[in-house]
């Protein structure tokens, strides 16, 4: 029960994130995202190294996963997932489309909220895909305004030079590196 509780409450915050966004819109220069995206070679299993702290995951403390998953209409179904510092595992599981037929395909939407709400645009968070590894081992994940960012691998770890790397990138399109947390993995087998 209390499971279903912490998804339904993930769930619901995550459904005002466009909203915040937009509240929040910066006068920077444009965040870009990559000129394309093989999603085939997207789909799958990704681990968050690091993210700028956002209240739709407060409660989550280690082993933060996303996942893809290609849908025969098109879309992506993205279920993520995390451990809370009590040891208990909590996720959401949402859908993703892009954002329309203009953008490139790295420019996404994400829904976590009920799908009956799906016809509210507020609903539909962009996610932008704004670096992205040639072998696709690593990804960058952010929102236009700044305020979201999640650096994700295909592996729990990453080198250190390579995370400086790519931090130095996404301070060059605005986002603040002094906010980014990195995310605590767990050995894995």
């Amino acid at each position: 029960m209390m499971e279903r509780l912490s998804t339904c409450l993930l769930v619901c915050s995550l459904a005002t994130v466009p909203l915040v966004a937009a509240a929040s819109q910066t006068t920077e220069g444009e965040v870009t995202a990559v000129a394309s995206l093989d999603l085939e070679r997207y789909a799958g299993q990704w681990y968050e190294i690091a993210r700028l702290p956002n209240r739709f995951q407060r409660d989550c403390a280690s082993d933060v996963t996303a996942t893809y998953v290609l849908r025969d209409d098109g879309r992506i179904d993205v279920i993520n997932s995390c451990r809370k510092a009590d040891g208990e595992s909590m996720g959401a599981t949402g859908i993703a489309r892009f954002a329309s037929e203009d953008e490139p395909k790295s420019k996404l939407k994400v829904r976590f909220a009920p799908s009956f709400m799906s016809f509210l645009p507020f609903v539909w968070a962009d996610y932008w895909v704004i670096d992205l590894a040639a072998d696709y081992s690593y990804a960058v994940v952010g929102h236009p305004n700044r305020n979201y960012l999640w650096v994700l691998s295909r592996t729990p770890t990453m080198d250190d030079r390579l995370y400086e790397e790519i931090t130095e990138r996404f301070v060059a399109q605005g986002y603040d590196a002094t906010r980014v947390v990195r995310t605590k993995q767990s050995p894995r087998d």
